[in-house]
């Protein structure tokens, strides 16, 4: 019988890909194959692209924010069938650390991620162990499937301070991750809602899903603005969402004492912190790291309810072999684009 041939992304190395025809992979037992339908271009792609991401090595197969469908299933395959559409959790976990035996396996002392440390999944088919997959409802179009991950990314965020129901809370940054902060944070409940960036369209785009409060921290009465938002005691949660030393210091700036700040960005390692006022304001200083099964799940339910918008979120797609065109695109239209969208099959 004839082998069958698929196409898959491979970068050589930063700003080098190149495409190979392989065999499509056959699903071992406990596995599903999948045929990619959409790609999402996370910011963290775009460091691999540019040589920037220090946890990988070249060549490496991109890809972790997906929309796909079940076209087999493996032995000992069960609740999923061909035809059903599905993202996947691209974290794998070793089971055995202290973190993998306290609930913790997003945070795994040996977590790899595809795309990253493992192949991902610019490829047009991809066996998954089922334990990955994340059913997707039918109403969901793909490319809503494909920006679930990083829904989940919010969700998983906000609840690293517990209940967010009737909190004033800030989001610093609106790019992607930040609006969807704001969206979700909202969605679940929260009293009131502001975010702030330096780019326009950004704030545009937050106010067009829903945020209430919008505003430029390129402005010289910011702080008035945010005063104005939160009243004279200040946000009761700061999500940090730029990653940049002067919005720690705002965050700090916009709380009141014993607020949560939760770090959302990824930071430069010799960021400064002031750690007297985080002692006598008594702040909770949070971290926040990818997500778990039950962050999608939840996300889902509120793409669902129309409670976070993803549409709005789609700057453009780009046909699976202009892959190195996406890239391109970003760099020469960073401050316009939000998502880009691989379309595969």
């Amino acid at each position: 019988m004839r082998e069958k041939i698929m196409k898959q992304a491979v970068m050589r190395a930063p700003g080098r890909i190149e495409f190979q025809d392989v065999p499509v992979p056959k699903p071992q037992p406990g596995e599903v194959l999948l045929r990619v339908n959409r790609i999402g271009v996370c910011g963290s792609d775009v460091h691999v692209y540019h040589g920037e991401h220090q946890y990988v090595e070249y060549p490496l197969i991109q890809g972790h924010e997906l929309a796909a469908e079940i076209v087999e299933v493996g032995e000992q395959v069960q609740g999923f069938s061909a035809g059903q559409k599905v993202t996947i959790q691209p974290q794998s976990y070793c089971g055995r650390c202290y973190q993998c035996t306290h609930g913790s396996y997003h945070i795994c002392e040996n977590l790899k991620v595809m795309g990253f440390q493992l192949p991902g999944c610019a490829r047009e088919f991809m066996a998954v162990p089922q334990e990955k997959l994340i059913e997707l409802p039918a109403e969901l179009s793909l490319d809503q499937g494909a920006l679930i991950e990083p829904v989940a990314v919010a969700v998983h965020a906000i609840g690293r301070t517990g209940s967010i129901r009737d909190k004033r809370v800030l989001v610093l940054g609106a790019g992607t991750i930040g609006n969807l902060v704001a969206q979700a944070a909202a969605g679940l409940g929260a009293g009131v809602v502001a975010v702030t960036d330096v780019i326009d369209s950004r704030l545009r785009l937050a106010r067009r899903c829903g945020v209430a409060h919008c505003l430029s921290s390129s402005a010289a009465d910011v702080s008035g603005k945010i005063a104005d938002a939160f009243g004279a005691d200040g946000a009761d949660v700061v999500f940090d969402c730029a990653g940049v030393p002067a919005t720690i210091r705002q965050s700090m700036d916009s709380s009141h004492k014993g607020a949560d700040i939760i770090i959302v960005a990824v930071f430069p390692a010799d960021t400064v912190v002031n750690l007297g006022a985080v002692q006598r304001r008594e702040l909770r200083l949070i971290g926040t790291h990818m997500y778990q099964k039950k962050d999608f799940e939840l996300g889902i339910d509120l793409v669902r309810a129309g409670k976070i918008v993803l549409e709005p979120l789609i700057t453009t797609h780009f046909d699976f072999e202009d892959y190195p065109s996406a890239y391109r695109y970003i760099d020469e239209k960073t401050d316009e684009t939000m998502k880009v969208i691989i379309h595969v099959s």
